[in-house]
């Protein structure tokens, strides 16, 4: 009796895993990533031009409550850039002697403060056609997309594990102009070919030469695309290069243990033989 319910799950499972890549949207396009494989790294100067255009675009609307100033060192900046950057941010504080929350500069210790357009849920809903804006901390772990069987079984093989990457840079490049013919929106929302159902609230943030870049990279969206992504995807996994590290370092080891306990089998049991 188990046996037959358990098939039937385990299909609609497989027929449902990828409705969301091949049925809703199209499959995000597979872009190259530094980080990519199991010896990827981050780009610093890459994270640094993509933190540049979450501060000028992103932040606007976008809070980044688990990232503290003191953790924008990893990206190559030094503890004086770090404290600069802190104090251009106003922190809440308090209360003070007098009972009353105050604001001050922000410091190295100090979490990203939230977007300054919206001071609740209710305000945010108001301004942003009934939805609030995503914490972009973990983002870039927390929105990916299904690629269904066979394909997860050859992301094993290849250690494809930049869904979530990819699906940003298409969702900030795939913003159309008009919707195709016979498909309506309802309200302001805006027609975006990668996002579920196409109606996404967020107006298309990025647009060429939005930010300056200072090291002559091409200030293009898909350029923009990929390093916020880039930054957001550090921000969300931070000790990426150090977890693929160790875990070559363990398979390593692996190999040699299981080389010795081979060797060590066959001196024991020769005599036996």
């Amino acid at each position: 009796m188990l046996r037959p319910i358990l098939a039937a799950v385990l299909a609609a499972s497989l027929t449902a895993a990828p409705a969301f890549a091949a049925g809703d949207a199209p499959p995000p396009p597979r872009q190259k990533w530094s980080f990519s494989g199991p010896f990827g790294h981050y780009d610093r100067g890459q994270l640094q031009r993509g933190f540049k255009v979450f501060r000028e675009v992103c932040a606007t609307c976008h809070g980044l409550n688990l990232l503290a100033f003191r953790n924008l060192s990893a990206l190559g900046y030094s503890e004086a850039q770090v404290k600069q950057i802190a104090s251009e941010y106003k922190i809440q504080d308090g209360p003070n002697d007098q009972g009353e929350m105050f604001e001050r500069p922000g410091r190295p210790a100090d979490r990203f403060p939230p977007p300054a357009t919206w001071k609740n849920e209710a305000q945010a809903r108001m301004l942003y056609s009934g939805t609030v804006p995503p914490d972009m901390s973990v983002i870039a772990k927390a929105r990916t997309y299904e690629r269904g069987f066979p394909w997860f079984i050859f992301d094993m093989v290849t250690q494809y594990q930049e869904q979530g990457p990819d699906y940003l840079v298409a969702l900030l490049t795939g913003y159309e102009d008009k919707p195709p013919a016979g498909v309506t929106l309802p309200g302001t929302l805006q027609y975006n070919k990668y996002f579920p159902g196409h109606g996404i609230a967020m107006p298309a943030p990025l647009s060429k030469d939005r930010v300056t870049y200072e090291d002559g990279t091409p200030q293009t969206t898909e350029q923009f695309a990929k390093d916020v992504t880039a930054f957001l995807m550090w921000a969300a996994e931070p000790h990426l290069e150090t977890r693929k590290r160790l875990g070559f370092q363990v398979m390593v080891f692996l190999i040699i243990f299981a080389g010795l306990m081979y060797f060590t089998k066959k001196r024991v049991w020769e005599s036996a033989h």
